[in-house]
């Protein structure tokens, strides 16, 4: 461990550091990627259809290639989800060529995440040397909301790795001063762009300010090289909103969490600025935090410290910040091209910019976003620590070293103990060697020779036990539904003191199945490993789902769908996309998700529908979803007009209406 930390690494080529490859280098590297897909694959069919809401669109996008193209939730094009489609399609081919199973759907997403601790590895190690990239590496996939999200099927896995992505290309453009390396970094702002839209902007400040300071070329050139970038970045991500601004909308699905059947209203609306002052249109409810508390929490620069995000965030934050202070200083006088400094500048703004927008944005905000800042934390992390353990010679090193594990294991120690029954023991251990730690850093002959070894080792420990712990649990416990966290229940929920008691809806806690919750193994209406269907929703309906939760239907259900189900488009309707997603993944056939997301989004109208009604495409109406279990505005109208017109009749406490009668 120590022959890591001290390699030779500051051979130049081209002005340029070169790390030296270590004869451990390639083992530990193996362990770190081979050990990170191991982890990631175990115990991964648990989670079912994961987000059912994705999962339906890839399934509709398996079907249609309409459907894969625009993101259709349906394979019969109704509306969309309420994200561009990139995300979707590397899933969409995988059950293409493997079928509609859960793990057709969630090992692409171990992909995303066993690649992104790759590159950000490679990409830290070049500038840094083989310990920071293997430590960076390490961190990022011990993150507990990394390991959450890289074996789940929301947007994030491939946002990560995009950001990441637009990071390397950043380095090598310092590095060599080329144009060809700025405009990848533009094209994987625009693919990440396609992926989560205007989330991926918060990484642009921290690329362009760095090329500006650190760039090898004129001031004029730099700027000149910095707007071929934007365009790539408008190319790359603005052909597909194009195509889809100018497709006549007759012809094609509506977008889902528009108003106005518009991409670009969702860009800016709903998915843009909405998200920052909480006036998102359509959205669950109004407003956000705004600073006294509400549905997504309260805001604050402690919020990624709160009961809700701390858990899976907030472990080595502190160490980060401190650590990359610190490295930047002793960059002192370095030349102003010197990419080690260029390294801590555009991961440390990444961290600043995204840690205060996540802190202080009042709309919408689940505990799963994030793990965009994991990335910048490790990088942080590992960089930092091998800068400083390199000066330790010098005992402000050492005190700032200690001073860090201190900081570390406080943090640990608040953590843990918001769960009072997990692993209760697991702090008092994070102590003991965080003390040994701080011991062995502060005493000079401790930091030498074979006792090094003891002292770096017990700062690992220390460092990492408490969110291992909490990945451990996040690999363990079976996720479901649209609001997911990792770890124990801590009482955090959508926010602090929030409504779900900080699992998440339908997120069971350890040891548990979601409430409510039926995962596949691909075979329609199975549960993995044949686990008994739960019974009931989230929303008490029998399992025909809610706002937040898939529907669950049983054998009888699936049966009655199926009948005739080539002699319909749709073989049945549900008000919100999560309601419909678990009828059309159990049957395989189009489910019509009224109002899209939320069931709130105007699509279909009262007027469209019964003309669908009238010709024939619907076979059955269900009732419930959406909002609180019901519906709004032209959702509640589709319902109100089906109530009054048709029979009900209802199939294992789920009620429904045959539109053909």
């Amino acid at each position: 461990m120590t022959t890591l930390l001290t390699a030779p690494e500051d051979h130049v080529h081209d002005g340029a550091p070169r790390p030296v490859r270590t004869r451990w280098e390639p083992w530990a590297a193996a362990a770190l990627i081979l050990g990170t897909a191991v982890a990631y694959l175990v115990n991964l069919s648990s989670n079912g259809w994961a987000n059912s809401f994705y999962s339906a669109a890839v399934q509709a996008g398996s079907q249609s290639w309409e459907a894969f193209f625009f993101g259709s939730s349906d394979a019969a094009n109704s509306i969309t989800v309420d994200k561009p489609p990139m995300s979707l399609w590397l899933m969409e081919l995988s059950v293409r060529v493997f079928g509609l199973n859960s793990w057709a759907i969630l090992v692409p997403q171990v992909v995303l995440g066993v690649a992104s601790v790759t590159l950000l590895w490679r990409t830290v190690r070049r500038q840094w040397g083989p310990a920071a990239g293997l430590l960076a590496g390490l961190v990022l996939a011990l993150t507990p909301v990394a390991a959450l999200m890289f074996r789940f099927n929301n947007p994030d896995a491939l946002l990560v790795l995009l950001m990441i992505a637009a990071v390397w290309a950043m380095m090598r453009a310092v590095e060599t001063g080329r144009t060809r390396w700025l405009v990848v970094v533009g094209t994987m702002v625009g693919l990440g762009f396609l992926t989560k839209q205007l989330q991926v902007m918060l990484v642009v400040p921290p690329l362009a300010l760095t090329y500006l300071l650190a760039g090898p070329v004129s001031l004029r050139r730099r700027i000149l090289q910095l707007c071929a970038a934007l365009g790539a970045m408008i190319v790359s991500a603005g052909w597909w909103i194009a195509v889809v601004e100018l497709w006549p909308a007759s012809s094609r699905p509506w977008i889902g969490g528009s108003q106005n059947n518009s991409i670009l209203e969702l860009t800016l609306g709903y998915n843009g600025l909405g998200r920052l002052n909480g006036e998102e249109t359509g959205s669950v409810t109004p407003g956000g935090g705004g600073g006294g508390g509400g549905m997504w929490g309260e805001t604050g620069i402690l919020r990624m410290f709160d009961a809700s995000q701390g858990g899976q965030i907030a472990w080595l934050v502190p160490a980060a910040l401190i650590l990359g202070i610190a490295a930047i200083v002793l960059r002192g006088r370095a030349p102003r091209t010197d990419q080690r400094r260029a390294a801590l500048i555009v991961w440390g703004l990444w961290l600043l910019v995204t840690g205060l927008t996540f802190s202080f944005m009042a709309g919408i905000f689940h505990s799963y976003y994030t793990v965009a800042l994991a990335p910048a934390v490790a990088a942080l992390v590992g960089m930092g620590s091998v800068a400083l353990w390199r000066a330790r010679e010098h005992l402000v090193a050492r005190i700032v070293l200690a001073a860090t594990v201190v900081a570390t294991v406080v943090t640990s120690w608040i953590l843990l103990s918001r769960s009072a029954s997990f692993v209760p023991w697991l702090k008092v251990v994070v102590v003991l060697v965080g003390v040994l730690a701080v011991v062995g850093l502060l005493v000079p002959r401790l930091t030498r020779g074979r006792l090094a070894a003891v002292t770096v080792l017990a700062a690992v420990i220390a460092g990492l036990a408490g969110p291992t712990a909490y990945a451990a649990n996040a690999i363990a416990t079976p996720h479901q539904g649209s609001i997911v966290t990792a770890g124990p229940n801590t009482g955090g929920g959508f926010g602090r003191g929030g409504m779900d008691g900080g699992r998440g809806m339908r997120d069971g806690g350890a040891g548990r199945m979601p409430a409510g919750g039926q995962a596949p193994t691909g075979a329609p209406g199975q549960l993995p490993g044949g686990a008994a269907q739960m019974p009931g929703g989230a929303d008490g309906g029998g399992g025909m789902g809610g706002l937040l939760d898939g529907s669950t239907p049983s054998a009888e259900m699936v049966a009655l769908l199926e009948e005739n189900s080539d002699s319909y488009t749709w073989v049945a309707a549900a008000i919100g996309s999560n309601a419909a997603s678990g009828y059309q993944l159990a049957t395989e056939d189009p489910v019509m998700p009224i109002g899209g997301f939320n069931g709130s989004d105007p699509s279909p109208t009262l007027a469209e529908f019964q003309q669908y009604v009238a010709d024939g495409e619907i076979h059955w109406f269900i009732a419930g979803g959406g909002m609180g279990g019901g519906a709004s505005g032209t959702s509640a109208e589709i319902s109100e007009w089906v109530t009054a017109t048709f029979t009900a009749q209802t199939v294992d406490g789920v009620t429904l209406y045959d539109l053909t009668a």
